[in-house]
């Protein structure tokens, strides 16, 4: 075994511990086995979400036995917020989440080969235990005073919405799945976001008071970004794992963009790029800003990792065409689709002269105008010249049956979409 603690702490990813010396000890000694929960409570997981996997990533090529837990009950609970009460999930919308994000942790982590991951839901053990059961075996366990500690529920009780037995009973269930898997599979260790401390160490407390044992909890920092804010939003919107939700175009910009200053801690959190490739990078953003090459490097990993090598070639290839480079027609419709969802434009019926087209999309004033500007080079369709005025744009024009790209100037793009006919 390495010494996986020393390099979690290098990358950023450590935050709190129950007990720093004999973790370190646990992991450098043999095979720890850990888990992490994933609550249903949306459709996808998100950039949250993308550290705990990433941390269970680490450990697992470390040596160590990873559990991965999405959670059909907890999720039909909810963690409770420090400001309101959630709105719970349908049974029938939570088991579609958990089945969503079922397939999306498989990139992550191998559940394969000599060391597998597990994935279990902790509605199986749940499920099956009676009102009373739960209570006798597992609430006695608990101690009100200690819970209303806690800092989303003493919060909660300061407000005047207060908080249901609903969700002041999270923390029990979420505890559970800590005793289970330490019976059924040997788990020392769970791992989990700074602000879920208190739902984490009563997980410890219950396997203490349960079976009289010591086991652990690591959690990995907020990531916020130069204004203190926290990553993971752009634009307003979360940035989610699932394509369907957040595109890999959009994804794959969202990493390009970080600041400079950012760049080099994202990629020890979110990449497996060793100490000697992260200060090559450092040294490139210092004395060759204008590359950007640590920004490439971050988004391509990251992207493949969550999205597959060939969306982000797709997206890399339409990256290079909207900067006026490559043949968009190589673009598939999916990412040309994302990659132009943003850009001004217009519809625009085949057989439409260019210099109409250009009025449409907002890139010439006038049809005056349009004629100057394809007389003086400075026009061209899907990245190619256009010397004649009178051109119309053909079915060939429109990639995929629906976007013809407008271009004028070197840093002006539009969108002409094909008009219904």
């Amino acid at each position: 075994m390495s010494d996986i603690f020393e390099e979690l702490q290098w990358r950023g990813l450590v935050a709190q511990t129950t007990d720093e010396t004999a973790l370190r000890k646990e992991l450098s000694d043999g095979q720890v086995t850990v888990y992490c929960g994933f609550d249903p409570t949306a459709p996808s997981l998100h950039f949250g979400n993308l550290v705990q996997l990433v941390m269970l990533r680490h450990l697992q090529r470390a040596g160590h036995r990873v559990i991965v837990l999405v959670g059909g009950s907890t999720g039909l609970i909810g963690d409770p917020k420090p400001t309101s009460e959630r709105t719970l999930k349908t049974k029938d919308q939570t088991a579609a989440n958990v089945a969503r994000i079922k397939e999306l942790v498989l990139p992550f982590v191998e559940f394969e080969g000599d060391n597998p991951a597990l994935l279990v839901d902790n509605l199986d053990w749940t499920a099956p235990m009676s009102a009373l059961d739960f209570l006798r075996e597992i609430g006695q366990h608990f101690r009100v005073n200690q819970m209303i500690r806690k800092d989303a529920v003493a919060a909660r009780l300061q407000s005047e919405a207060g908080i249901s037995y609903t969700e002041f009973s999270y923390q029990i269930l979420q505890a559970l799945d800590y005793l289970h898997l330490y019976r059924e599979h040997g788990c020392t260790l769970q791992t989990g976001g700074q602000d879920q401390w208190g739902n984490l160490t009563a997980g410890v407390d219950l396997v203490h008071r349960a079976e009289g044992a010591s086991v652990h909890v690591m959690t990995t920092p907020l990531l916020t970004d130069e204004s203190g804010q926290k990553y993971g939003k752009s634009e307003g919107n979360a940035v989610w794992l699932s394509a369907d939700m957040t595109s890999p175009y959009a994804f794959y910009q969202y990493w390009i963009n970080v600041a400079d200053s950012e760049v080099s801690k994202l990629l020890k959190v979110f990449t497996t790029r060793t100490r000697e490739e992260i200060e090559d990078l450092e040294r490139s953003t210092q004395e060759r800003p204008h590359l950007r090459e640590a920004h490439r490097v971050l988004a391509t990993d990251v992207t493949t990792l969550v999205h597959g090598a060939e969306a982000t070639a797709q997206v890399q290839a339409a990256s290079q065409v909207l900067f006026g480079k490559g043949d968009p027609a190589e673009i598939d419709a999916r990412t040309l689709s994302d990659a132009t969802a943003e850009l001004p434009g217009g519809p625009v019926s085949v057989g439409t002269t260019v210099v109409d087209a250009l009025v449409i999309t907002g890139l010439a004033d006038s049809k005056g105008a349009a004629r100057r500007l394809i007389g003086e080079g400075g026009v061209s369709i899907n990245n190619v010249k256009v010397t004649d005025p009178e051109l119309s744009l053909g079915e060939d024009e429109f990639l995929h049956g629906s976007i013809a790209l407008l271009r004028r100037g070197r840093k002006n793009l539009a969108a002409a979409r094909r008009a219904a006919s």
